[in-house]
């Protein structure tokens, strides 16, 4: 026994502990991805917020890498990237976005592809309210909204079912727009608009309210591109992200929120 009451085999005990300790931590610290991970901003159409954020955290999970991401309109998006935004990535809720990036030399070359495709939905947060396109043929609401088609997709593609069911000039004076997709839903569910187009993937999970999945034959496929952008080009975070949410643990989040 020494003075502080153990003996020397016990001191060689928690010597031996405390050394395993230090190099478990040093080998934590050297671990590929671990407390080293970078990070990547991307740049998200609202319609997508909640499975990439779903997403996000696996890939941080299985990489170290983290994601932060900023969410809007694909044309609001694509004017900030424009504009010099610092972003790594850019996944938008339709090609057209992403094929101008690369045209004009903001994303890198041959690093786009569609990592979803959408379904569009007629929605109402009263229950038994929609049934099908009859709910928009009977007249019996005051307004109806949609996101802004002139920088939305989905906004884009609620017109066109407006038109395939001929009630485009009839719905004309109803219509209420959202600057994207989610601004839309909140309409919806705050009661400023009885009816809205939204995204599938916003009203999956709800319990409550109405809803019709729009037959895809009334409107273009929502086809939704991403694109790797040139301050990312030699960013190992960025290309690991944009691989990771073309593999199966992104697909499977994306399957339960109704995309293709």
């Amino acid at each position: 026994m020494d003075a502080t009451g153990y003996s020397e085999a016990a001191w060689d005990g928690r010597r031996g502990r405390l050394r395993a300790a230090v190099l478990g931590l040093l080998l934590v610290w050297a671990a590929p991805g671990v407390l080293h991970g970078d990070e990547v901003r991307a740049a998200v159409a609202a319609n997508f917020s909640a499975p990439v954020q779903q997403i996000g955290a696996l890939f941080a999970a299985a990489t170290g890498h983290t994601v932060r991401f900023s969410f809007g309109s694909s044309g609001q998006l694509y004017a900030q990237i424009t504009q010099g935004a610092p972003f790594d990535v850019y996944l938008a809720a339709d090609r057209r976005y992403p094929r101008r990036i690369l045209s004009e030399g903001h994303g890198v070359p041959d690093s786009g592809f569609t990592y979803a495709v959408g379904r569009l939905a007629l929605f109402s947060a009263e229950a038994g309210r929609v049934d099908g396109s009859a709910s928009l043929e009977s007249g019996d609401f005051t307004r109806l909204a949609i996101a802004n088609p002139a920088l939305a997709p989905y906004g884009a593609a609620a017109l066109e079912v407006l038109a395939a069911l001929g009630l485009a000039e009839r719905m004309d004076s109803r219509l209420v727009y959202g600057n994207n997709v989610a601004q839309t839903y909140q309409f919806v569910v705050t009661g400023a608009a009885e009816l809205g187009f939204v995204a599938l993937a916003q009203v999956i999970t709800h319990e409550r309210g109405s809803r019709w999945v729009v037959p895809q034959e009334l409107h273009a496929a929502i086809a939704q591109d991403a694109v790797l952008l040139q301050r990312a080009a030699g960013s190992e975070a960025a290309l690991a992200f944009l691989a990771f949410l073309r593999g199966p643990a992104a697909a499977a989040v994306k399957a339960r929120y109704g995309y293709g």
